[in-house]
């Protein structure tokens, strides 16, 4: 089982958006995904209250059972756990980093969420978990020198997931309806957003998982 939580130290990235609609077109991949939602404003738990009964399984854990609940998911044959993460610092975030995989850390193309990505980027390090950012909420229209500049800053920070996601229409009617881009409309731009984005993350736990496996190696011959 692998376990991907989306945090960042400062609200409004998107989090709930992006933990929702990766977690349905992983799902549509071939996954068993699950989304614990630890925000106390409980986004992705609304959306499932609107989607109904579903292939995707919202619950919402406490930081203090999250290590319980992705126990629990793992004996029941969940093969991906994507975690929403509240904004800011506290219990929830700390809990989010330990548990994960990797860590993916939105911001919107500006300076101020690229200033606490920074501070977000060294709070995951320094607890040794793999990280990767992700532009979120960019313009549609051909990327614009404040995007292209943000990916600039992000990428000499470290890893920057592909693609840049724009802010389209689709995710907002999406959401309304308890739904994910690739399911309400298939065919649109934000719905190959998200597939190639679940791709490039699919790739990036696995490099995770090979470099942990060589990690452990490392150590047991060194042993």
């Amino acid at each position: 089982m692998r376990t991907i939580a989306f945090v960042t130290q400062k609200g409004g990235a998107g989090k709930s958006t992006l933990a929702t609609n990766v977690a349905v077109a992983a799902s549509l991949a071939g996954e068993r995904a699950v989304i614990l939602d630890l925000d106390g404003s409980q986004s992705a738990a609304s959306w499932a209250k609107i989607r109904g009964k579903s292939e995707v399984g919202v619950e919402s854990v406490p930081a203090a059972k999250l290590v319980a609940a992705l126990a629990a998911m793992e004996k029941k044959g969940v093969t991906l756990v994507v975690i929403d993460a509240p904004g800011g610092i506290g219990p929830e975030f700390d809990a989010a980093v330990r548990a994960a995989d990797l860590c993916v850390i939105p911001a919107r193309p500006n300076a101020f969420d690229l200033w606490a990505s920074e501070h977000t980027r060294a709070r995951v390090r320094a607890s040794g978990k793999d990280y990767a950012f992700l532009l979120n909420q960019c313009p549609p229209a051909p990327q614009s020198q404040r995007v292209r500049q943000g990916a600039k800053v992000l990428q000499a920070l470290g890893a920057l997931l592909a693609p840049l996601v724009s802010a389209r229409v689709d995710y907002q009617e999406a959401a309304r309806s308890g739904q994910a881009v690739v399911e309400c409309n298939p065919q649109g731009v934000a719905a190959r957003e998200m597939e190639e984005l679940w791709l490039c993350l699919k790739r990036r736990l696995k490099k995770t998982a090979s470099s942990a496996r060589s990690h452990a190696e490392s150590i047991r011959k060194a042993a």
